[in-house]
């Protein structure tokens, strides 16, 4: 599956992009603009300065001896001129330039107006009956070189902008969306268990009805769960007094029965009564497990309910069961005290019953409140490991159970938002079975 893009980034990355294409539209137009305008400066230019010299030039000229010989007009400074001039009759004959002129550059025959060739714009005009021209000449690079000048002045800016803009750009982004980030993060941060009503509380127009559609969904979910847990545990909480009852009158008939197959078919109905009787107390385990509840208001101290429970799993299985505590005396978590008890005594029945007879169960508990539960024996394949936590699945068939212990397990933890991890063989051994949990540490 493809992964989602972010929202933020895609309209910080789009509105940042927007805005810099529309800049880089509004620099070309300005700097056509200005490019124009630019043209029109520099033509009027060469207009106003050719008619300035050329009054100049024709006193010049009529006051000579020789009016027809050429004359360079010296300069008082060296420099680079942008402007030359060429003063000529009408038959083409240069009577004056200026001290940087070339001739080639000019046209063959003088005359009015603007012209253009390939690296100059020429501009001319007459005097005396159009028997004096000027021709002035000024470089095109010239006026390359302004508009690359003009282009750069209004790309710069944009430099700074693409950062700025970005950052403003993210930051509002952020803003706006802030309540849809607090939106997510309320449902990332919700426990498998709770199906409560999300606050969708100034979330935007477009994404409100959604919210709202995702309560009542987890309404309908969570009442239906409901229905289902109240279900499972009246039934089993209505199963316990009936087999009570009928357990202890095939007790009786099977003390009273005498030798022979009467006796047999009682104690097998003894037995089929007492794993009913486990089955409804692992259905109510599991309802448990499933709803609320899972987690305590004030942190719990998980040694003496440890040291509880495996205490009174030694008085039944003969002292098999070896506790190994921490150093430090106390280990608190959020996790409720029932519902630490119903995890501990199922993993230790089921380390018992799936484990070696004569061989003990390792129970231990670090400061990290980690609990690590292990037992001897065969070690589990692979294909039947990872299913070993759903619902009426049992590692051995042959060894009679109700495949409820770890799916129960499994569910408290996800409850609490704790982590469980299956082993086989256990670790540091080359056989056995390993249950770890890491609980949750106030």
């Amino acid at each position: 599956m493809k992964p989602s893009s972010s929202l933020q980034k895609r309209l910080g990355l789009g509105l940042t992009l927007g805005t810099t294409l529309l800049w880089l539209a509004a620099t070309v137009g300005a700097w056509l603009v200005v490019q124009h305008e630019l043209n029109e400066a520099f033509d009027s230019a060469l207009e106003e300065t050719a008619q300035r010299i050329l009054p100049l030039a024709v006193l010049e000229i009529s006051n000579r001896e020789n009016p027809s010989e050429a004359q360079h007009v010296a300069t008082l400074k060296m420099h680079k001129e942008y402007l030359t001039y060429l003063v000529r009759d009408a038959k083409g004959e240069i009577l004056m330039q200026s001290h940087d002129a070339n001739p080639k550059i000019f046209n063959q025959q003088p005359a009015e107006g603007f012209s253009t060739t390939k690296k100059y714009r020429l501009y001319g005009a007459s005097a005396l009956r159009e028997t004096v021209f000027i021709e002035i000449a000024e470089p095109l690079e010239h006026r390359r070189e302004a508009a690359r000048e003009a282009l750069l002045a209004l790309l710069l800016p944009l430099l700074a902008l693409i950062p700025i803009s970005l950052l403003g750009t993210w930051l509002f982004v952020r803003i706006s969306l802030r309540s849809v980030l607090a939106y997510r993060r309320a449902v990332e941060t919700r426990g498998v268990g709770d199906l409560s009503p999300i606050s969708g509380a100034r979330l935007p127009a477009e994404i409100a009805p959604l919210a709202e559609a995702v309560n009542h969904l987890l309404e309908r979910l969570r009442k239906a769960l409901e229905s289902e847990r109240s279900f499972t545990a009246n039934s089993a909480h209505e199963l316990r007094t009936p087999l009570a009852a009928t357990l202890a009158q095939i007790q009786r008939l099977h003390q009273e029965a005498p030798e022979g197959p009467l006796r047999v078919r009682a104690a097998k109905i003894e037995n089929a009564l007492r794993e009913l009787a486990r089955l409804s107390e692992k259905l109510m385990q599991l309802a448990k497990a499933e709803g609320g509840g899972l987690l305590s208001e004030t942190p719990q101290d998980l040694i003496p309910l440890l040291a509880h429970v495996v205490d009174e799993w030694n008085n039944r299985s003969g002292h098999r069961i070896k506790l190994q505590l921490p150093n430090q005396t106390c280990v608190y978590s959020t996790i409720d005290p029932d519902a630490f008890g119903i995890l501990l005594r199922n993993l230790i029945e089921n380390a018992l019953k799936y484990g070696a007879a004569d061989q003990p169960i390792d129970v231990s508990l670090t400061e990290q409140a980690q609990l690590r539960v292990v037992n001897s024996g065969p070690a589990v394949p692979q294909s039947v490991l990872q299913h070993l936590t759903e619902r009426f699945v049992r590692g051995h068939s042959e060894i009679s159970g109700s495949g409820l212990g770890l799916a129960i397990t499994k569910t408290i933890v996800q409850g609490v938002n704790a982590r469980m991890k299956l082993f086989s063989p256990a670790t540091g051994r080359k056989e056995g079975f390993e249950v770890c949990v890491w609980l949750p540490l106030a």
